[in-house]
């Protein structure tokens, strides 16, 4: 596959791991990752991970909600490594836009990663306000719009299409539900795909005999009952 698949989490064994992975070409994380992983110190955690994750491209997200204290974290975090890419929200908690942060920091020759992004206008909006010759990650939530019973397909197809002139500009499939999301994001166009820890371990099953893999579940299912003792 031509897709390229960053290894998505906040486990630093797990991101140590996949950093030294041939197969996986990048990395990436989140306040929320973090905060489940029992992280304490973004700054600390996130500089300890660099000492490592030295050449992949890495994404560290902002936290704060007014777009003045995005700004700053955006610019403190893009000083810690070449590497570091900085997710911006599309907009604030408030619904507020991020497109003229977007453009201060795209104009600034920050590399983004502008993340939570659901829809076409979005999409447009981003567009309108990257420097074309500035680095950046468009991530589309493909797994959270299926969610909502919507086929997120086509957005990522207009998103790749919209955006395929430039070779500076990158659209990332987002919120991966299972191994089958790759094979989808590379038929729309995505040129990166974020995947969960556990679904990576999962990546060997594909193009796995099906016959092979029923039967292989039937015995799983047989030796729990037996493990079990169960009697009718």
């Amino acid at each position: 596959m031509k897709i390229k698949i960053y290894a998505d989490g906040a486990n630093k064994k797990d991101i140590l791991y996949f950093n030294n992975q041939a197969d996986i070409s990048g990395l990436t994380t989140n306040p929320s990752l973090m905060r489940k992983s029992g992280i304490s110190n973004y700054k600390n955690f996130s500089i300890d991970i660099l000492k490592k994750v030295k050449k992949k491209p890495i994404s560290f997200e902002v936290f704060a909600d007014t777009f003045k204290d995005m700004y700053s974290q955006a610019k403190t975090i893009s000083s810690w490594a070449s590497n570091v890419y900085v997710k911006i929200p599309i907009s604030n908690t408030k619904g507020l836009s991020s497109k003229k942060l977007i453009k201060i920091l795209s104009n600034q020759n920050v590399k983004l990663n502008i993340t939570a992004i659901f829809t076409k206008s979005q999409i447009n909006l981003v567009f309108k306000n990257l420097k074309k010759t500035t680095p950046a990650i468009i991530s589309i939530f493909a797994g959270r719009i299926a969610d909502t019973g919507r086929d997120p397909i086509h957005l990522v197809e207009y998103a790749s299409k919209l955006f395929k002139k430039n070779s500076k500009h990158k659209i990332l499939w987002a919120s991966t539900r299972e191994v089958l999301n790759i094979i989808h994001a590379e038929k729309a166009g995505a040129d990166i795909i974020t995947v969960p820890t556990g679904i990576l371990k999962k990546m060997k099953l594909i193009n796995k005999n099906l016959n092979m893999y029923s039967l292989e579940t039937v015995r799983e299912f047989y030796k729990d009952a037996k493990a079990a003792k169960y009697k009718i």
